[in-house]
């Protein structure tokens, strides 16, 4: 009898909403362009204005504040490359950001520091603090939570530090839009990434906010789409469902912030048998995503972890999933002092359609997995 599928890798995707799906599928049947004035072209027009305002939404923002891209990564690059441009010489980055925006820094021909995490995988802004009253002004990108420990940055805090330094602080909120409420004005950020997928819109669409204090320069040259920030023809089907997804998120936030229970009687059941569960002293402090756990079992690597879920129904993840398919020993546990742990960290993620019974049948297939591998040295000593 096939098992059935349970899916615990939101971080990586979600599935997509039906909210979503049904924006998408009516957007198909508008053939104009959005740029055009004719009654299709106005049309299309209406439709990604209203998605604009429902992305806005979901971050308090105003629809003029959103512009569309073609996921986080362009969005994060975006947001690099204008500050480059806007005079900017160095760009500061701590060690726990996705390599979108590691990548990104790298390639931008600023100075690239990065800045420490802390052992719950906290930025450290003593370090920051310090770093900024040296010359130059300087981008700070530092991740509202980050997508292998769900843990939350102090962006509010960061705000207030790099603001003193005349400084752009840079958002990548990816992995938090949806899981957690985000108030884009209160945080103080001057620019913020966000993707569709991750909350359950389509893959291949996303956006960039910013706020009054920066200066967005497009890096993709052609027509005058997204107010001149982003040429290219809008992708009027993705932005429906990004919108719709986005509205369905806010909705649900509630609900979401249940499966910190959820996550919470898994941990219990693993750290039984001695699994850590990794950034968990940072939940008194700026909290965690609510659907995320990283624990790690010394002895079980990541790929086996992965492997034996897999062939029990669950799915599930190895750190980002954004390495072509490669499981490799997670950097981010790395920065967070914990070498030693990293090449057996494991991310359970839900999202949307997750049940209290996904994170019960997760843990029964990990502690059975566990319970094999460790008969199986034991016969071998």
């Amino acid at each position: 009898m096939t098992k059935p599928s349970i899916y615990l890798d939101y971080n990586a995707t979600a599935p997509i909403r039906p909210e979503a799906r049904d924006a998408v599928l009516r957007a198909f049947e508008t053939a104009g362009n959005p740029s055009s004035v004719h009654a299709s072209g106005r049309a299309a027009r209406d439709i990604v204005e209203t998605a604009r305002k429902q992305v806005g939404e979901l971050v308090g923002v105003v629809p003029g504040s959103v512009t569309f891209v073609s996921g986080g990564t362009e969005a994060n690059a975006l947001a690099i490359g204008s500050a480059a441009f806007a005079g900017f010489n160095r760009v500061i980055v701590s060690e726990g950001e996705h390599d979108a925006v590691l990548e990104t820094a790298a390639a931008s021909g600023l100075q690239v520091q990065k800045m420490p995490l802390d052992a719950d995988g906290v930025a450290r802004l003593d370090w920051l603090e310090e770093a900024l009253s040296d010359e130059g002004r300087a981008l700070v990108c530092l991740m509202l939570a980050n997508n292998e420990t769900g843990v939350i940055q102090p962006i509010a805090e960061t705000s207030a530090l790099v603001r003193a330094a005349d400084g752009w602080l840079h958002v990548d909120a990816v992995q938090a839009a949806g899981k957690i409420a985000i108030d884009f004005t209160a945080l103080g950020a001057d620019t913020m990434a966000l993707s569709a997928h991750k909350l359950g819109g389509p893959q291949g669409v996303g956006a960039l906010v910013a706020g009054t204090r920066a200066t967005i320069v497009r890096q993709q040259h052609g027509g005058g789409q997204e107010r001149g920030r982003r040429a290219g023809t809008e992708n009027v089907a993705g932005i429906a469902g990004f919108g719709a997804a986005a509205e369905a998120a806010a909705r649900d936030l509630p609900s979401m912030a249940n499966q910190g229970t959820w996550r919470d009687a898994l941990a219990e059941r693993v750290k039984a048998v001695g699994a850590v569960v990794l950034g968990e002293g940072a939940q008194g402090r700026f909290g965690r995503l609510p659907q995320t756990l990283c624990l790690a079992a010394e002895g079980f690597a990541s790929q086996i972890q992965v492997m034996n879920l897999d062939l029990a129904g669950v799915m599930v993840s190895a750190g980002s999933a954004c390495s072509s398919g490669k499981v490799k020993a997670s950097r981010v546990v790395d920065a967070m002092g914990r070498a030693d742990l990293a090449p057996f960290a494991l991310r359970v993620s839900g999202g949307w359609a997750t049940t209290e019974q996904d994170w019960i049948s997760c843990g029964d297939a990990w502690l059975a997995a566990y319970s094999r591998i460790g008969a199986r040295r034991r016969e071998v000593a």
